[in-house]
């Protein structure tokens, strides 16, 4: 797909929603969203679109606003909202009810020009139960736009949709077992390397635990650039990508570097004290932006008043960062001062004395916060059972009240 084509759709989006943030559904439908299937390559004066699809129903008909068709048969839903609106979840359950009804629709996709979630039924389960692919937002499309791959008319008629999917439901099928058997695991793994090795002087359970965990996150990461990686024919040296998929939420000390996160101790500790959640001044309503991070990555942080190298798809108010190992807590929170190029950061070593073997890429920045601004949180949030495995959103409205991760995440 070309880049040129993506980046004069999102530029021209932009420009319609700022100058009409209010714009209604039929607006929305017109402006956005039909231009959004032609640049998937879908022709809206063909037979291959149907405007207000009937579907059957136990209760009557319904309609749903797009239909997508090979040949004869809907292969695709698209439902659509207006851009004043935010995606519900009771929305994408109603466009789960529409594509139940229909043998052949394997897609759905929800939108109000700004947001996108991406539906598709897991064949493998009985009754192929439809599944969250893909969330994405407009502003996405600029640094992500190989996650249009997967909705192209070429992808789905040719089938390579359908075998992107079928790695996505096999990524959910490891993700939720790995989460839901996290402590047997490790246990396991620990007492495989114990039974080979003997003792270690380390604390081998925290350490497996942590390892289940990255883990974890690695899948999530692959599971969200999926439509990127799909069509990638090159073969690439597996710790660079495991580097890749990680450097997007974490900082990783050097391949040389050491394994204690003591052992590299901040050259000066930019942190302005501690602050109670409620005292955190700002808007409620502000944008924070929630980063994991390993005990090891705390160095940067403290010592550059910054938080780096990650790729960011809107704009924030604040960055707080949980802490994963055996701390689980959200425990650091700061007020974001700008998004920079990394060598415009001016930070204290060099990336690479915080990074393992991974270039910095072009579109990876470095968020630098307001001078005083970083505190520890004497309250932090910590994990019941979910916990942000890569860059999530939430309120500072949400982070102040939140008695768990659950509540924010």
């Amino acid at each position: 797909m070309d880049q040129e084509e993506i980046s004069k759709y999102v530029d021209r989006c932009r420009g319609l929603i700022e100058a009409s943030p209010q714009m209604d559904e039929e607006n929305t439908k017109v402006k956005l969203i039909q231009p959004f299937l032609e640049l998937l390559g879908w022709d809206l004066y063909s037979t291959e679109v149907a405007l207000e699809y009937e579907i059957p129903m136990a209760s009557g008909s319904t309609y749903v606003d797009y239909a997508l068709l090979v040949g004869d048969s809907p292969v695709v839903f698209v439902e659509a909202k207006p851009a004043r609106s935010t995606l519900s979840d009771a929305e994408v359950r109603q466009l789960r009810s529409y594509m139940r009804q229909e043998l052949d629709v394997d897609w759905g996709i929800l939108t109000n020009g700004k947001s996108f979630e991406v539906l598709t039924k897991d064949r493998s389960q009985n009754g192929g139960e439809e599944m969250s692919v893909v969330q994405f937002d407009l502003d996405d499309l600029s640094e992500r736009p190989g996650v249009l791959q997967l909705l192209t008319k070429e992808s789905i008629r040719s089938g390579k949709s359908a075998e992107i999917a079928e790695q996505v439901a096999e990524t959910n099928r490891a993700i939720r077992y790995l989460s839901e058997h996290e402590t047997s695991i490790s246990a396991s793994i620990a007492n495989a390397v114990t039974d080979e090795v003997g003792e270690l002087p380390i604390d081998i359970d925290a350490q497996t635990r942590e390892f289940v965990q990255n883990l974890v996150t690695i899948l999530r990461e692959q599971r969200q650039f999926v439509g990127e990686t799909a069509d990638t024919d090159t073969e690439s040296d597996p710790s660079e990508s495991y580097v890749e998929s990680i450097g997007d939420s974490e900082v990783i000390e050097s391949a040389d570097g050491p394994d204690n996160p003591d052992e590299l101790e901040p050259l000066r500790n930019q942190i302005a004290g501690t602050i109670r959640r409620e005292n955190i001044v700002g808007d409620p309503d502000s944008t924070v932006a929630v980063f994991p991070t390993r005990e090891s990555g705390l160095p940067f942080l403290k010592e550059n008043n910054a938080w780096g190298f990650v790729r960011v798809g809107r704009k924030f108010d604040y960055v707080a960062m949980y802490v994963t190992g055996d701390v689980r807590e959200v425990k650091y929170i700061a007020e974001v001062d700008d998004v920079v190029a990394p060598d415009q950061a001016e930070l204290v070593r060099e990336p690479l004395e915080y990074k393992d073997r991974a270039k910095i890429a072009s579109n990876k920045r470095v968020i630098t916060f307001k001078p005083g601004s970083l505190y520890e949180l004497e309250d932090p949030v910590p994990f019941e059972t979910r916990y942000p495995q890569g860059l999530r959103y939430t309120t500072l409205g949400a982070l102040r009240t939140a008695d768990t991760t659950d509540d924010m995440i």
